[in-house]
């Protein structure tokens, strides 16, 4: 066996095989914070490091690795009894640390009656992006869910009214109250709460593990349980929750690792 054949380099799209069968084809960017896209032969079983990833009918399967993962793992596909197991190498990325002042300080330290809230909160977003469907949609062509200035980036440090806390996860689209936020990828609403930290908070199933979340929203178009289009409206744009002005704060999940909606393949940015 040969080994992968070539490794494109950071920010550059990849596609990739093993030399010998099987044959995994990969898309995507191999850095941190990337999801990572792929199909193998049929009839394979596949393993990211020790999970095992579920396969469409065509064998398509979907991983990424988040902020800070090790830069090594491990992709085996098992076929015919046989496994063949490949060395995956990551690129380390820098990040940006952003000082916003003027936020409301009870939002940089909630004051402890809202303590409880918050767990609560946490504990309904982690139970809903557990969902593991067979939608396909997380294979197509992803598009922008709002129009606007990119205001904030995936990875970045922010320092509120001087204190630090958790990086950044999202990427923020300044636009004003009332724009439409419409669906990048289609799906299924999996959430439609008003949350502390993330105000009037939505999220979608795209399938195989992988959800969006769009925070700070002023409204929503959709009901939890109803399947949407791409391109769909399904929000719009608000300043709810701990915001300094209107955005839309777009998050990307592979279950509970975080990842980066910039590098979702075939993405464009306005």
């Amino acid at each position: 066996m040969k080994g992968w054949a070539k490794a494109l380099s950071l920010l550059a799209s990849v596609s990739f095989v093993l030399a010998a069968q099987p044959q995994p084809q990969l898309e995507g960017q191999l850095t941190q914070g990337s999801l990572v896209r792929g199909k193998a032969p049929l009839g394979s079983k596949v393993f990211f490091n020790q999970t095992e990833l579920p396969l469409s009918s065509d064998g398509r399967f979907v991983f990424g690795i988040g902020r800070d993962a090790p830069l090594e793992h491990q992709l085996k596909v098992v076929l015919d009894g046989k496994e063949h197991v490949s060395t995956l190498s990551f690129t380390a990325r820098q990040y940006d640390v952003q000082h916003v002042n003027g936020v409301a300080q009870k939002y940089v330290t909630p004051p402890a009656e809202v303590t409880e809230r918050i767990r609560r909160d946490n504990l309904q977003v982690r139970a809903v992006r557990e969902t593991i469907s067979d939608l396909p949609y997380i294979f197509a062509t992803p598009v922008m869910p709002a129009q606007g200035r990119i205001s904030g980036v995936y990875g970045s440090q922010r320092v509120f009214n001087g204190e630090p806390r958790n990086p950044h996860y999202g990427l923020d689209v300044a636009a004003p109250v009332g724009a439409p936020v419409t669906a990048p990828l289609g799906g299924t609403v999996l959430l439609a709460e008003d949350l502390y930290y993330s105000g009037l908070t939505l999220i979608v199933d795209h399938g195989f593990g992988i959800s969006s979340t769009f925070m700070h929203l002023s409204k929503f178009d959709v009901a939890v349980g109803q399947s949407i289009t791409q391109g769909q409206k399904i929000a719009e744009v608000g300043a709810t929750g701990r915001v300094t002005g209107p955005h839309l704060d777009w998050r990307i999940n592979w279950q509970q690792e975080r990842l980066d909606p910039a590098l979702l393949p075939g993405l464009v940015i306005n």
